[in-house]
């Protein structure tokens, strides 16, 4: 190894330590989905053999394909119905005056820090006098109304849009609807990318949701509750769950690989005006 590679080996050390930290698991998990059931979590770590059967064999073992689209079907509406009803909430905290906007503020954030236990047992009771329990639809709903940690998120990154555009658009005889949607919106587009990816991982990875609304209806169940379900059914077919789980983290691993830089750049611009 040459002088300057040790070098840089030396300089990022810990970037590399805390890599593949968080590499190595994944590793494991497809390794161990490639093997038999006979060699799965034994010491052998490498397959003997590669068992790419394993993959569509989970399919004839549960129907992951109705969990997948209860899973789509859940994280890109609720993602579509978080930006419809955030966006215009987060730019009347951010660029609109009027009486009572910091005191509306105050409760967005109040309303990230309530446990969403606290709230589980009454909005049951709701959805069941509507008799919607048993589906996913008690999960999609309420993002019509906002998001809190999506309006605090979007609210911060058009803080950093100078509000000289948004004059200049308004000059030229654009209303507010207009300015929001012709020139914030557009150069807002890593914030709201940001916004929506973290909205996308969290309803994908929801499981106490779908579990407690759809918990009773397998047609319903979402691929956090199949996988859980698909666990305890199998649980001496390690092999097998492993392949199960590769499935249903690849979607969001393919989304974060292409929509990573506009993530970080929405991420590093909403701490820059508070």
């Amino acid at each position: 190894m040459s002088h300057g590679r040790l070098y840089w080996v030396a300089v990022h050390s810990v970037g590399i330590a805390l890599g593949l930290m968080f590499l190595l698991p994944l590793v494991f998990v497809f390794l161990t989905a490639a093997m038999s059931d006979q060699q799965a979590l034994t010491a052998d770590l490498w397959p003997r053999e590669w068992h790419w059967e394993n993959f569509g064999e989970v399919f004839t073992k549960a129907p992951m394909l109705q969990y997948l689209a209860n899973s789509l079907l859940y994280s890109v509406l609720a993602t579509a119905f978080m930006l419809i009803s955030s966006i215009p909430v987060a730019y009347a905290l951010a660029k609109l005056r009027w009486r009572g906007r910091n005191a509306a503020f105050v409760l967005v954030i109040a309303a990230m820090m309530l446990p969403p236990q606290v709230t589980a047992v009454p909005l049951y009771i709701v959805w069941t006098r509507f008799e919607l329990t048993g589906t996913i639809w008690p999960l999609i709903i309420p993002y019509l109304f906002g998001d809190a940690f999506s309006i605090f998120l979007l609210r911060q990154f058009f803080l950093t849009i100078p509000q000289s555009y948004v004059d200049a658009a308004k000059v030229d005889g654009c209303s507010e609807f207009t300015a929001m949607l012709r020139v914030v919106l557009p150069m807002a587009r890593p914030g709201i990318a940001a916004a929506a990816l973290f909205c996308f991982l969290y309803t994908w990875n929801d499981f106490f949701g779908p579990l407690l609304y759809a918990g009773e209806s397998q047609q319903s169940w979402t691929l956090s509750v199949g996988l859980a379900s698909f666990r305890g059914m199998h649980r001496v077919e390690w092999n097998l769950t492993m392949a199960a789980t590769v499935l249903v983290m690849l979607p969001v691993i393919v989304l974060f690989l292409f929509a990573q830089r506009a993530f970080v750049r929405g991420i590093t611009f909403t701490g820059v005006k508070g």
